[in-house]
């Protein structure tokens, strides 16, 4: 077929491909791929390509070649830096990987799971608990995040500091690659030291080098014990006092840290219905903390509650509500959970997913707050995240009453002068939601010389034509 084959008879080369329910054409079926979930952004394609295997993705990817059309995997499309939208250029297509939502395989004695990319998340987890197992990985957004876009951008979440993200929940991959081979990776072993370490490439690449089509995912035993406190404390020198007091009494039994701040609390109990604070003292600064076991008997509550009353004798810890049942754990979870949604309803923000060491996220939570108080007047910051692995997400409310649109056209500098916080306590500007679309632009201050040039010869090498997902991860 000639490259000026019309967008008519592209499509319809798709459609043979991919079979009835592998296409949609129609506006109404593009409109929810076509913007991301924050709606910072909005793109167009020719369509929406569905296919239901790895040997239908790679049709599709050397179809695409050879006629230039650029392509843009979609999993669950939950990035918050427009990972998974299309820009304005009429030749592309989003590639959604919705019906490759088979698990393949559990094995509870390896302790592993294969997964097809469309699985979401949640189900993930649901089929492990149900063979008597784990799998941790677990966000905000685990109802419609999906196995491959996590893996894409390597994401992180609440158990981080126990399990670590997503690339560590990896052993194995199927992906295609730019030019329609299918690499069969998907490998059930600890141990495969046989060159270059091809599948970690990909995690994290957000679809930029190859597509990953399914993965081979660790499993953990699962926890039987597990206690959830609420604590309010003292400022911020204090809850990571506690997170040390924790990780001193029993590291392993730290399953998950989380801060947040009292504004950000205020907007959850303001916004988000049933949403109710256990603990009777107000407090500008609130830590949850979830301990787990895989052993019955292992004393959680008494070793919950021996630190948190040290931690009150040394003043770190105002007050505390430990969960007395599953349904009082999930509502402690919840005031954490919503943090998102709830600034959504308060006003725009401007968020910043950072991270630092985790001696220095007292010092980040201050000195951010300050820099962007001063740089806009009556700002509310949001602080809030997963203190035990250095991860804050360094949010930043609308003053009362400005234009909402005013206060986004500010993003840059607030996101500048957050950064500049950041960097200077040795950090990173992207912890766990990658770069997408929104931070192309900060690559070359932040990883330029050497290791942005050796990832643009890794970009031309794999991807010469420069038709996986343009535009994101690195910079014009």
């Amino acid at each position: 077929m000639p490259d000026t084959l019309p967008a008519g008879g592209e499509l319809d080369a798709f459609a043979r491909l991919l079979g009835p329910s592998g296409l949609l054409t129609d506006a109404a079926d593009l409109a929810p791929h076509l913007s991301d979930w924050r709606n910072l952004y909005r793109g167009n394609a020719m369509a929406v390509l569905r296919p239901a295997s790895a040997g239908e993705v790679a049709a599709c990817v050397r179809l695409c070649g050879e006629r230039g059309i650029a392509i843009v995997p979609q999993g669950g499309n939950t990035s918050m830096v427009g990972g998974a939208t299309p820009d304005g250029n009429p030749r592309q297509v989003i590639l959604s990987l919705a019906r490759m939502n088979r698990i393949r395989a559990l094995d509870p004695v390896d302790m592993t799971m294969t997964a097809e990319a469309g699985v979401v998340l949640k189900h993930a987890q649901d089929a492990a608990a149900e063979a008597g197992c784990l799998f941790p990985l677990s966000l905000g957004a685990e109802g419609t995040a999906t196995i491959g876009g996590v893996l894409s951008t390597n994401a992180g979440g609440n158990t981080t500091v126990r399990y670590g993200n997503a690339r560590e929940l990896m052993l194995g991959l199927e992906a295609v690659m730019p030019d329609g081979q299918v690499w069969s990776g998907l490998r059930r072993l600890r141990k495969d030291n046989t060159g270059y370490a091809l599948r970690h490439l990909l995690v994290g690449a957000e679809g930029t080098l190859g597509i990953i089509t399914a993965a081979t995912l660790r499993l953990f035993p699962a926890a039987k014990e597990s206690e959830v406190a609420l604590c309010a404390v003292a400022d911020e020198d204090a809850a990571l006092a506690l997170f040390r007091r924790f990780r001193a009494a029993d590291e392993g039994a730290v399953r998950a840290f989380e801060y947040m701040s009292g504004t950000g609390m205020g907007f959850v109990l303001r916004h988000i219905e049933g949403a109710a604070m256990p603990v009777p003292t107000p407090a500008g600064h609130y830590v949850l903390v979830d301990l787990a076991a895989s052993r019955e008997g292992a004393g959680l509550r008494a070793l919950m509650e021996t630190v948190l009353e040290a931690a009150m004798e040394a003043g770190e810890v105002l007050d505390a509500a430990l969960a007395e049942s599953g349904a009082q754990r999930h509502a402690i979870w919840r005031l954490r959970e919503e943090h998102p949604e709830a600034q959504k309803r308060e006003g725009a923000s401007v968020k910043n997913d950072v991270s630092v060491p985790v001696s220095a996220v007292p010092e980040l939570i201050r000195r951010a707050s300050a820099v962007c108080r001063a740089l806009i007047p009556g700002i509310r910051p949001v602080p809030f995240g997963h203190m035990g692995d250095g991860n804050i997400h360094m949010n930043l409310e609308q003053p009362e009453g400005m234009d909402p649109a005013a206060f986004l056209a500010r993003s840059h500098d607030i996101m500048d002068a957050v950064n500049e916080v950041v960097r200077d306590l040795g950090g990173s500007f992207s912890a766990e939601h990658g770069i997408g679309r929104l931070k192309t632009d900060m690559m070359e201050s932040w990883r330029g010389g050497a290791e942005l040039d050796a990832m643009r010869r890794i970009k031309a090498a794999l991807d010469p034509g420069g038709l996986m997902n343009p535009g994101k991860v690195l910079p014009a």
